[in-house]
């Protein structure tokens, strides 16, 4: 499996009780813990386990239920102090209906993922794994020295950019606008000059809500900016 690409860090993250923060990296991105473990020699504390974010590949449209379904299976199997936080980054968009009407919804930052915040071991790494609808971790594939079979996938924690990037991403309030259309849609502009007219969909940018449609204007036909307000699919 390839690395993602990923980017988070969640300023509203501070460290819990009984967390001291990693000089390292961000409150937000890491923390260690003390378990307060005897140390090997006298006088010597033993180093500190350090909870990172890692991303957790899911089934399709199962990242809710991944989601529950590990925080519950976390406390039944003893690790919930180590597996600290699970999220689904998503941000506010705004997806426009064929008839015109707008709903309001939340889109995933990145589709078929979670991300974990956790001290990896090796009872944590099972518990994701073993979790149903739980692909992998994103990570590094560690090679066999034989045979054809593909290696385990070792965990690669999340960097503090892409940690930063992806909740802040995710923080942002404005709402993506998703329209079901695409070039060739027929469309009837319903609001506006040219209300009534009908036309084909030649160019769609969600990001301005706008797209560019061919009308029949005096028998030519021509380009013409829509908001996605002003219009409704024709079926």
């Amino acid at each position: 499996m390839s690395d993602v690409d990923f980017a988070t860090a969640d300023p509203a993250f501070a460290a819990a009780p009984g967390l001291v923060e990693d000089e390292a990296l961000t409150p937000a991105t890491a923390v260690v813990l003390d378990l307060g473990a005897p140390s090997d020699s006298a006088g010597e504390e033993t180093r500190p386990l350090v909870a990172r974010w890692y991303a957790v590949q899911v089934a399709s449209s199962c990242e809710k239920k991944v989601k529950a379904t590990l925080e519950q299976r976390a406390v039944t199997l003893g690790v919930d102090s180590r597996i600290l936080e699970i999220e689904i980054p998503q941000t506010p968009a705004v997806k426009v209906k064929k008839d015109g009407s707008r709903q309001s919804i939340e889109e995933k930052v990145f589709p078929g993922y979670v991300l974990v915040r956790m001290i990896l071991d090796e009872d944590t790494m099972m518990a994701v794994r073993s979790t149903p609808n739980v692909i992998n971790f994103v990570g590094q594939e560690e090679r066999r020295v034989t045979g054809r079979a593909r290696g385990n996938i070792k965990p690669r924690p999340l960097t503090r950019q892409e940690v930063d990037r992806i909740f802040r991403r995710a923080a942002e309030k404005k709402a993506v606008v998703k329209v079901d259309l695409t070039e060739g849609d027929q469309i009837l502009v319903t609001a506006g000059p040219f209300k009534d007219f009908q036309g084909e969909v030649i160019e769609v940018s969600g990001e301005r809500s706008k797209l560019k449609a061919l009308l029949s204007i005096f028998g030519r036909e021509t380009p013409v900016e829509l908001e996605f307000s002003q219009i409704s699919k024709q079926s």
